[in-house]
Protein backbone atom coordinates (compact mmCIF):
# COMPACT_ATOMS: atom_id res chain seq x y z
CA UNK A 1 0.00 0.00 0.00
CA UNK A 2 1.28 3.47 -0.87
CA UNK A 3 2.21 5.73 2.03
CA UNK A 4 0.77 9.22 2.33
CA UNK A 5 4.31 10.56 2.34
CA UNK A 6 4.73 9.25 -1.21
CA UNK A 7 1.73 11.21 -2.55
CA UNK A 8 3.03 14.28 -4.35
CA UNK A 9 1.07 16.86 -6.32
CA UNK A 10 1.32 16.92 -10.09
CA UNK A 11 3.02 20.28 -10.62
CA UNK A 12 3.20 20.03 -14.41
CA UNK A 13 6.85 19.11 -14.79
CA UNK A 14 6.09 17.14 -17.95
CA UNK A 15 3.25 19.42 -19.06
CA UNK A 16 4.68 22.95 -19.08
CA UNK A 17 1.83 24.33 -21.21
CA UNK A 18 -0.46 24.26 -18.19
CA UNK A 19 2.04 24.64 -15.34
CA UNK A 20 1.15 27.61 -13.15
CA UNK A 21 -1.74 28.80 -15.32
CA UNK A 22 -5.00 30.04 -13.74
CA UNK A 23 -6.95 26.93 -14.65
CA UNK A 24 -4.55 24.75 -12.64
CA UNK A 25 -5.94 25.94 -9.33
CA UNK A 26 -9.52 25.62 -10.58
CA UNK A 27 -9.10 21.89 -11.30
CA UNK A 28 -6.66 20.84 -8.58
CA UNK A 29 -7.37 17.95 -6.21
CA UNK A 30 -8.36 20.45 -3.54
CA UNK A 31 -10.69 22.26 -5.94
CA UNK A 32 -12.26 18.94 -6.92
CA UNK A 33 -12.71 18.01 -3.26
CA UNK A 34 -14.30 21.38 -2.51
CA UNK A 35 -16.66 20.97 -5.46
CA UNK A 36 -17.87 17.61 -4.15
CA UNK A 37 -18.35 19.12 -0.70
CA UNK A 38 -20.27 21.98 -2.30
CA UNK A 39 -22.45 19.36 -4.00
CA UNK A 40 -23.18 17.70 -0.67
CA UNK A 41 -23.99 21.01 1.02
CA UNK A 42 -26.19 22.15 -1.87
CA UNK A 43 -28.12 18.88 -1.72
CA UNK A 44 -28.81 19.37 1.99
CA UNK A 45 -30.01 22.93 1.39
CA UNK A 46 -32.23 21.79 -1.49
CA UNK A 47 -33.81 19.11 0.69
CA UNK A 48 -34.29 21.61 3.50
CA UNK A 49 -36.02 23.99 1.09
CA UNK A 50 -38.51 21.21 0.34
CA UNK A 51 -39.15 20.56 4.03
CA UNK A 52 -37.64 17.07 4.20
CA UNK A 53 -34.52 18.04 6.13
CA UNK A 54 -34.17 20.43 9.11
CA UNK A 55 -32.79 23.84 8.04
CA UNK A 56 -30.39 23.72 10.98
CA UNK A 57 -28.93 20.47 9.66
CA UNK A 58 -28.43 21.99 6.21
CA UNK A 59 -26.66 24.93 7.83
CA UNK A 60 -24.40 22.64 9.85
CA UNK A 61 -23.51 20.57 6.79
CA UNK A 62 -22.77 23.72 4.77
CA UNK A 63 -20.51 25.08 7.51
CA UNK A 64 -18.60 21.80 7.71
CA UNK A 65 -18.20 21.35 3.94
CA UNK A 66 -14.76 22.91 3.66
CA UNK A 67 -11.87 21.16 1.98
CA UNK A 68 -9.36 22.42 4.53
CA UNK A 69 -11.16 20.42 7.22
CA UNK A 70 -10.57 17.08 5.47
CA UNK A 71 -7.38 15.09 4.92
CA UNK A 72 -6.95 15.10 1.14
CA UNK A 73 -4.21 12.45 1.10
CA UNK A 74 -6.17 10.09 3.31
CA UNK A 75 -9.22 10.43 1.08
CA UNK A 76 -7.14 9.64 -1.99
CA UNK A 77 -5.80 6.47 -0.43
CA UNK A 78 -9.21 5.42 0.87
CA UNK A 79 -10.61 5.74 -2.65
CA UNK A 80 -8.53 2.71 -3.63
CA UNK A 81 -10.80 0.57 -1.49
CA UNK A 82 -14.09 1.84 -2.98
CA UNK A 83 -13.05 2.87 -6.53
CA UNK A 84 -14.23 6.43 -5.94
CA UNK A 85 -13.47 9.18 -3.42
CA UNK A 86 -17.05 9.93 -2.35
CA UNK A 87 -17.49 7.06 0.12
CA UNK A 88 -14.59 8.25 2.26
CA UNK A 89 -15.59 11.89 1.74
CA UNK A 90 -19.08 11.23 3.11
CA UNK A 91 -17.66 9.48 6.15
CA UNK A 92 -15.17 12.28 6.80
CA UNK A 93 -17.78 15.01 6.32
CA UNK A 94 -20.18 13.19 8.62
CA UNK A 95 -17.50 13.12 11.32
CA UNK A 96 -16.84 16.85 10.95
CA UNK A 97 -20.57 17.65 11.16
CA UNK A 98 -20.99 15.40 14.19
CA UNK A 99 -18.39 17.35 16.15
CA UNK A 100 -20.52 20.48 16.12
CA UNK A 101 -24.05 19.16 15.57
CA UNK A 102 -24.49 15.43 16.20
CA UNK A 103 -28.11 15.54 15.17
CA UNK A 104 -27.26 16.95 11.76
CA UNK A 105 -24.75 14.23 10.97
CA UNK A 106 -27.42 11.72 10.00
CA UNK A 107 -28.62 14.05 7.22
CA UNK A 108 -25.34 14.06 5.32
CA UNK A 109 -25.75 12.46 1.88
CA UNK A 110 -29.42 11.78 2.58
CA UNK A 111 -30.78 9.42 -0.09
CA UNK A 112 -27.85 10.15 -2.37
CA UNK A 113 -25.22 8.05 -4.11
CA UNK A 114 -21.55 8.51 -4.93
CA UNK A 115 -22.13 9.27 -8.60
CA UNK A 116 -24.61 12.06 -7.83
CA UNK A 117 -22.00 13.82 -5.71
CA UNK A 118 -19.00 13.20 -7.93
CA UNK A 119 -20.77 14.10 -11.17
CA UNK A 120 -22.29 17.25 -9.69
CA UNK A 121 -18.90 18.16 -8.27
CA UNK A 122 -17.37 17.52 -11.68
CA UNK A 123 -19.85 19.91 -13.27
CA UNK A 124 -19.06 22.51 -10.60
CA UNK A 125 -15.34 22.18 -11.39
CA UNK A 126 -16.13 22.71 -15.07
CA UNK A 127 -18.40 25.65 -14.25
CA UNK A 128 -15.45 27.29 -12.48
CA UNK A 129 -12.81 26.41 -15.06
CA UNK A 130 -14.70 27.19 -18.26
CA UNK A 131 -15.10 30.93 -17.53
CA UNK A 132 -11.32 31.16 -17.20
CA UNK A 133 -10.95 29.49 -20.59
CA UNK A 134 -13.72 31.62 -22.08
CA UNK A 135 -12.20 34.87 -20.84
CA UNK A 136 -8.86 33.98 -22.42
CA UNK A 137 -10.57 33.11 -25.71
CA UNK A 138 -12.19 36.54 -25.68
CA UNK A 139 -8.81 38.21 -25.15
CA UNK A 140 -7.33 36.24 -28.02
CA UNK A 141 -10.21 37.24 -30.28
CA UNK A 142 -9.74 40.92 -29.44
CA UNK A 143 -6.01 40.76 -30.14
CA UNK A 144 -6.57 38.97 -33.44
CA UNK A 145 -9.21 41.51 -34.38
CA UNK A 146 -6.65 44.27 -33.94
CA UNK A 147 -4.14 42.39 -36.07
CA UNK A 148 -6.72 41.76 -38.79
CA UNK A 149 -7.72 45.42 -38.93
CA UNK A 150 -4.15 46.70 -38.88
CA UNK A 151 -3.00 44.30 -41.60
CA UNK A 152 -6.17 44.24 -43.68
CA UNK A 153 -4.15 44.93 -46.84
CA UNK A 154 -0.71 43.63 -45.81
CA UNK A 155 0.38 41.53 -48.76
CA UNK A 156 1.73 38.03 -48.19
CA UNK A 157 1.99 34.77 -50.06
CA UNK A 158 -0.87 32.37 -49.65
CA UNK A 159 0.49 28.86 -49.27
CA UNK A 160 -1.10 25.54 -50.12
CA UNK A 161 0.62 22.21 -49.47
CA UNK A 162 3.55 24.24 -48.06
CA UNK A 163 4.20 26.11 -51.35
CA UNK A 164 3.35 29.57 -52.64
CA UNK A 165 -0.10 29.56 -54.21
CA UNK A 166 -1.70 33.00 -54.79
CA UNK A 167 -1.39 36.32 -52.96
CA UNK A 168 -3.41 36.94 -49.82
CA UNK A 169 -3.18 39.34 -46.89
CA UNK A 170 -2.06 38.81 -43.33
CA UNK A 171 -5.25 40.53 -42.26
CA UNK A 172 -7.30 37.73 -43.79
CA UNK A 173 -5.17 35.11 -42.07
CA UNK A 174 -5.61 36.85 -38.70
CA UNK A 175 -9.35 37.23 -39.35
CA UNK A 176 -9.56 33.48 -39.99
CA UNK A 177 -7.76 32.75 -36.73
CA UNK A 178 -10.18 35.07 -34.94
CA UNK A 179 -13.20 33.35 -36.44
CA UNK A 180 -12.03 29.98 -35.15
CA UNK A 181 -11.43 31.42 -31.69
CA UNK A 182 -14.89 33.00 -31.64
CA UNK A 183 -16.36 29.62 -32.65
CA UNK A 184 -14.52 28.07 -29.70
CA UNK A 185 -15.76 30.80 -27.35
CA UNK A 186 -19.33 30.17 -28.53
CA UNK A 187 -19.03 26.48 -27.74
CA UNK A 188 -17.56 27.09 -24.29
CA UNK A 189 -20.15 29.78 -23.57
CA UNK A 190 -22.95 27.51 -24.71
CA UNK A 191 -21.99 24.94 -22.11
CA UNK A 192 -22.08 27.54 -19.37
CA UNK A 193 -25.50 28.80 -20.44
CA UNK A 194 -27.32 25.51 -20.48
CA UNK A 195 -25.13 22.45 -20.69
CA UNK A 196 -23.78 21.73 -17.20
CA UNK A 197 -26.39 19.77 -15.23
CA UNK A 198 -26.64 18.57 -11.68
CA UNK A 199 -26.57 14.81 -11.22
CA UNK A 200 -29.48 13.45 -9.24
CA UNK A 201 -30.41 9.84 -9.74
CA UNK A 202 -29.89 7.89 -6.56
CA UNK A 203 -28.56 4.37 -6.53
CA UNK A 204 -29.70 3.37 -10.02
CA UNK A 205 -31.28 6.43 -11.60
CA UNK A 206 -34.77 6.11 -10.09
CA UNK A 207 -34.29 8.59 -7.19
CA UNK A 208 -35.96 5.99 -4.96
CA UNK A 209 -33.77 6.83 -1.96
CA UNK A 210 -34.59 10.53 -2.17
CA UNK A 211 -38.29 9.73 -2.33
CA UNK A 212 -38.13 7.29 0.57
CA UNK A 213 -36.34 9.74 2.86
CA UNK A 214 -38.77 12.47 1.82
CA UNK A 215 -41.63 10.23 2.94
CA UNK A 216 -39.89 9.47 6.24
CA UNK A 217 -38.61 12.96 7.04
CA UNK A 218 -41.23 15.20 5.46
CA UNK A 219 -44.38 16.52 7.07
CA UNK A 220 -46.74 15.94 4.16
CA UNK A 221 -46.63 12.16 3.94
CA UNK A 222 -45.40 10.30 0.90
CA UNK A 223 -44.82 12.80 -1.96
CA UNK A 224 -46.06 12.31 -5.50
CA UNK A 225 -42.91 10.99 -7.24
CA UNK A 226 -42.90 13.12 -10.39
CA UNK A 227 -43.71 16.37 -8.60
CA UNK A 228 -41.14 15.79 -5.86
CA UNK A 229 -38.38 14.85 -8.29
CA UNK A 230 -39.09 17.99 -10.32
CA UNK A 231 -38.99 20.19 -7.24
CA UNK A 232 -35.88 18.55 -5.78
CA UNK A 233 -33.97 18.74 -9.05
CA UNK A 234 -34.94 22.37 -9.54
CA UNK A 235 -33.94 23.25 -5.97
CA UNK A 236 -30.61 21.45 -6.36
CA UNK A 237 -29.95 23.29 -9.61
CA UNK A 238 -30.66 26.62 -7.90
CA UNK A 239 -28.34 25.82 -5.01
CA UNK A 240 -25.46 24.80 -7.27
CA UNK A 241 -25.97 27.30 -10.10
CA UNK A 242 -26.13 24.39 -12.55
CA UNK A 243 -29.07 23.27 -14.69
CA UNK A 244 -31.76 20.66 -14.16
CA UNK A 245 -31.49 17.67 -16.52
CA UNK A 246 -34.50 15.94 -18.04
CA UNK A 247 -33.33 12.53 -16.79
CA UNK A 248 -30.63 11.21 -14.48
CA UNK A 249 -27.47 10.81 -16.57
CA UNK A 250 -25.42 8.26 -14.64
CA UNK A 251 -25.10 6.17 -17.81
CA UNK A 252 -26.20 8.80 -20.33
CA UNK A 253 -22.98 10.78 -20.73
CA UNK A 254 -24.05 13.58 -23.05
CA UNK A 255 -22.68 16.31 -20.72
CA UNK A 256 -19.23 14.72 -20.81
CA UNK A 257 -19.29 14.28 -24.58
CA UNK A 258 -20.32 17.92 -24.99
CA UNK A 259 -17.43 19.05 -22.81
CA UNK A 260 -15.06 16.84 -24.77
CA UNK A 261 -16.16 18.40 -28.06
CA UNK A 262 -15.87 21.98 -26.81
CA UNK A 263 -12.44 21.48 -25.25
CA UNK A 264 -11.08 19.65 -28.28
CA UNK A 265 -12.34 22.42 -30.57
CA UNK A 266 -10.86 25.15 -28.38
CA UNK A 267 -7.39 23.62 -28.41
CA UNK A 268 -7.71 22.99 -32.14
CA UNK A 269 -8.59 26.64 -32.73
CA UNK A 270 -5.51 27.98 -30.95
CA UNK A 271 -3.49 25.06 -32.30
CA UNK A 272 -4.17 26.29 -35.84
CA UNK A 273 -2.68 29.64 -34.86
CA UNK A 274 0.32 27.87 -33.36
CA UNK A 275 1.16 25.79 -36.42
CA UNK A 276 0.84 28.83 -38.68
CA UNK A 277 3.13 30.85 -36.42
CA UNK A 278 5.65 28.03 -36.40
CA UNK A 279 5.63 27.99 -40.19
CA UNK A 280 5.81 31.77 -40.58
CA UNK A 281 8.57 32.16 -38.00
CA UNK A 282 11.00 29.79 -39.74
CA UNK A 283 14.40 31.36 -40.34
CA UNK A 284 14.01 31.34 -44.12
CA UNK A 285 10.46 32.77 -43.89
CA UNK A 286 10.68 35.20 -40.96
CA UNK A 287 7.27 36.79 -41.48
CA UNK A 288 6.28 36.83 -37.81
CA UNK A 289 8.15 36.68 -34.53
CA UNK A 290 6.88 35.54 -31.16
CA UNK A 291 6.88 38.08 -28.31
CA UNK A 292 10.14 37.96 -26.42
CA UNK A 293 10.79 37.54 -22.71
CA UNK A 294 13.94 37.12 -20.69
CA UNK A 295 15.28 33.61 -21.02
CA UNK A 296 12.50 32.42 -23.32
CA UNK A 297 13.26 30.23 -26.30
CA UNK A 298 16.85 29.48 -25.44
CA UNK A 299 18.53 26.30 -26.62
CA UNK A 300 20.67 24.17 -24.32
CA UNK A 301 23.19 23.67 -27.14
CA UNK A 302 22.80 26.54 -29.64
CA UNK A 303 23.21 30.03 -28.20
CA UNK A 304 21.97 31.75 -31.37
CA UNK A 305 18.50 30.20 -31.29
CA UNK A 306 15.29 31.72 -29.99
CA UNK A 307 12.74 28.97 -30.38
CA UNK A 308 9.00 29.62 -30.88
CA UNK A 309 8.19 28.37 -27.40
CA UNK A 310 4.65 29.72 -27.09
CA UNK A 311 3.50 28.13 -30.35
CA UNK A 312 5.22 24.90 -29.37
CA UNK A 313 3.44 24.75 -26.02
CA UNK A 314 0.07 25.46 -27.62
CA UNK A 315 0.59 22.86 -30.31
CA UNK A 316 1.58 20.25 -27.73
CA UNK A 317 -1.76 20.72 -25.98
CA UNK A 318 -3.70 20.74 -29.24
CA UNK A 319 -2.19 17.38 -30.15
CA UNK A 320 -3.00 15.81 -26.77
CA UNK A 321 -6.55 16.99 -26.08
CA UNK A 322 -8.23 15.23 -29.03
CA UNK A 323 -6.66 11.95 -27.92
CA UNK A 324 -7.96 12.44 -24.39
CA UNK A 325 -11.40 13.55 -25.51
CA UNK A 326 -11.70 10.40 -27.59
CA UNK A 327 -11.55 8.55 -24.29
CA UNK A 328 -14.26 10.79 -22.87
CA UNK A 329 -16.53 10.26 -25.84
CA UNK A 330 -15.87 6.54 -25.64
CA UNK A 331 -17.43 6.61 -22.17
CA UNK A 332 -20.81 7.00 -23.84
CA UNK A 333 -20.57 3.21 -23.98
CA UNK A 334 -21.60 2.89 -20.33
CA UNK A 335 -23.24 -0.41 -19.49
CA UNK A 336 -26.33 -0.84 -17.33
CA UNK A 337 -27.26 1.96 -14.88
CA UNK A 338 -23.69 2.71 -13.81
CA UNK A 339 -20.48 1.72 -15.48
CA UNK A 340 -17.73 -0.28 -13.84
CA UNK A 341 -14.77 1.56 -15.31
CA UNK A 342 -16.00 3.90 -18.04
CA UNK A 343 -17.30 6.41 -15.49
CA UNK A 344 -14.11 6.13 -13.48
CA UNK A 345 -11.98 6.66 -16.58
CA UNK A 346 -13.57 10.05 -17.23
CA UNK A 347 -12.28 11.86 -14.16
CA UNK A 348 -8.58 12.26 -14.89
CA UNK A 349 -9.19 12.53 -18.64
CA UNK A 350 -11.57 15.45 -18.16
CA UNK A 351 -9.29 17.18 -15.70
CA UNK A 352 -6.30 16.88 -18.01
CA UNK A 353 -8.39 18.22 -20.90
CA UNK A 354 -9.37 21.22 -18.78
CA UNK A 355 -5.77 21.76 -17.73
CA UNK A 356 -4.36 21.50 -21.23
CA UNK A 357 -7.07 23.62 -22.81
CA UNK A 358 -6.74 26.24 -20.11
CA UNK A 359 -2.97 26.24 -20.53
CA UNK A 360 -3.16 26.44 -24.31
CA UNK A 361 -5.56 29.36 -24.46
CA UNK A 362 -3.72 31.20 -21.68
CA UNK A 363 -0.51 30.82 -23.66
CA UNK A 364 -2.28 31.90 -26.84
CA UNK A 365 -3.28 35.17 -25.14
CA UNK A 366 0.38 36.13 -24.81
CA UNK A 367 1.15 34.92 -28.33
CA UNK A 368 -1.67 36.84 -29.99
CA UNK A 369 -1.26 40.03 -27.97
CA UNK A 370 2.49 40.20 -28.54
CA UNK A 371 2.94 38.72 -32.02
CA UNK A 372 5.36 40.78 -34.11
CA UNK A 373 4.34 41.01 -37.78
CA UNK A 374 7.00 41.79 -40.41
CA UNK A 375 5.32 43.13 -43.56
CA UNK A 376 8.65 43.75 -45.27
CA UNK A 377 9.56 40.07 -45.07
CA UNK A 378 6.12 39.14 -46.35
CA UNK A 379 6.58 41.41 -49.35
CA UNK A 380 10.10 40.12 -49.91
CA UNK A 381 8.90 36.52 -49.92
CA UNK A 382 6.18 37.40 -52.42
CA UNK A 383 8.74 38.97 -54.72
CA UNK A 384 11.13 36.03 -54.33
CA UNK A 385 9.06 33.95 -56.73
CA UNK A 386 9.19 36.54 -59.52
CA UNK A 387 5.41 36.93 -59.97
CA UNK A 388 4.78 33.18 -59.96
CA UNK A 389 1.96 33.88 -57.51
CA UNK A 390 -0.19 35.45 -60.22
CA UNK A 391 0.05 32.64 -62.78
CA UNK A 392 -3.58 31.78 -62.07
CA UNK A 393 -4.61 35.30 -63.04
CA UNK A 394 -2.59 35.25 -66.24
CA UNK A 395 -4.14 31.92 -67.21
CA UNK A 396 -7.60 33.39 -66.72
CA UNK A 397 -6.78 36.48 -68.85
CA UNK A 398 -5.05 34.57 -71.66
CA UNK A 399 -7.58 31.71 -71.88
CA UNK A 400 -10.23 33.57 -73.91
CA UNK A 401 -7.54 35.01 -76.20
CA UNK A 402 -5.42 32.00 -77.06
CA UNK A 403 -7.48 29.11 -75.69
CA UNK A 404 -7.56 27.56 -72.24
CA UNK A 405 -5.33 24.58 -72.92
CA UNK A 406 -2.81 26.66 -74.80
CA UNK A 407 -2.71 29.30 -72.05
CA UNK A 408 -2.14 26.68 -69.37
CA UNK A 409 0.64 25.02 -71.36
CA UNK A 410 2.29 28.38 -72.06
CA UNK A 411 2.30 29.39 -68.40
CA UNK A 412 3.47 25.97 -67.22
CA UNK A 413 6.43 26.11 -69.59
CA UNK A 414 7.18 29.76 -68.75
CA UNK A 415 7.10 29.04 -65.00
CA UNK A 416 9.44 26.09 -65.46
CA UNK A 417 11.86 28.22 -67.47
CA UNK A 418 11.73 31.02 -64.91
CA UNK A 419 12.51 28.57 -62.12
CA UNK A 420 15.27 26.93 -64.11
CA UNK A 421 16.99 30.15 -65.23
CA UNK A 422 16.20 32.42 -62.31
CA UNK A 423 14.63 34.99 -64.64
CA UNK A 424 11.43 36.68 -63.45
CA UNK A 425 8.27 35.18 -64.90
CA UNK A 426 7.37 38.55 -66.41
CA UNK A 427 10.52 38.64 -68.54
CA UNK A 428 9.98 35.11 -69.76
CA UNK A 429 6.40 35.90 -70.74
CA UNK A 430 7.29 39.24 -72.33
CA UNK A 431 9.52 37.37 -74.77
CA UNK A 432 6.80 34.90 -75.76
CA UNK A 433 5.24 35.74 -79.15
CA UNK A 434 1.79 34.56 -78.05
CA UNK A 435 1.83 36.99 -75.12
CA UNK A 436 3.11 39.87 -77.23
CA UNK A 437 0.16 39.43 -79.54
CA UNK A 438 -2.33 39.71 -76.65
CA UNK A 439 -0.83 42.07 -74.08
CA UNK A 440 1.26 45.22 -74.24
CA UNK A 441 4.00 45.83 -71.69
CA UNK A 442 1.81 47.87 -69.32
CA UNK A 443 -1.02 45.34 -69.34
CA UNK A 444 1.42 42.55 -68.59
CA UNK A 445 3.09 44.57 -65.84
CA UNK A 446 -0.27 45.31 -64.20
CA UNK A 447 -1.32 41.69 -64.37
CA UNK A 448 1.95 40.63 -62.75
CA UNK A 449 1.46 42.84 -59.67
CA UNK A 450 0.64 40.50 -56.74
CA UNK A 451 -0.79 43.36 -54.69
CA UNK A 452 -3.51 43.73 -57.31
CA UNK A 453 -4.55 40.08 -57.04
CA UNK A 454 -5.72 39.56 -53.48
CA UNK A 455 -9.30 39.03 -54.56
CA UNK A 456 -11.88 39.82 -51.90
CA UNK A 457 -9.37 39.58 -49.03
CA UNK A 458 -10.03 43.10 -47.75
CA UNK A 459 -13.80 42.72 -47.98
CA UNK A 460 -13.62 39.35 -46.22
CA UNK A 461 -11.63 40.91 -43.39
CA UNK A 462 -14.26 43.63 -43.04
CA UNK A 463 -17.01 41.01 -43.01
CA UNK A 464 -15.22 38.91 -40.40
CA UNK A 465 -14.63 41.88 -38.11
CA UNK A 466 -18.34 42.66 -38.05
CA UNK A 467 -18.87 39.38 -36.19
CA UNK A 468 -19.35 39.85 -32.46
CA UNK A 469 -20.43 37.52 -29.67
Amino acid sequence: MTNRAELEPDSGLLSPVRAGTPVEAAVSDRAWLQAMLDAEAALARAQAALGVLPPSAAEAITRAARADRLDLGALALAARETANPVVALVAALTDVVARTDPGAASYVHRGSTSQDVLDTGMMLVCARALPIIGADLERIARALGRLAAEHRDTLMAGRTLALHAVPTTFGLKAAGWRDLVLDAADRVGGLLVGGLPVSLGGAAGTLAGYLEYAALDGTGGRPEPGDYVDRLTAAYARETGLTAPLLPWHALRTPIADLAAALSFATGAVGKIAVDVQSLTRTEVGEVVEPSAAGRGGSSAMPHKRNPVLATLIRSAALQVPCLTAGLTQSLLSEDERSAGAWHAEWSLLRECLRLTGGAVHTAVELSEGLVVRPERMRGNVEATGSMLVSERLAAVLAPRIGRARAKRLLTEAAAEAERTGRPLGRVLAAAPEVKQCLDDKELSDLLDPADYTGAAGALVDRALRRTR
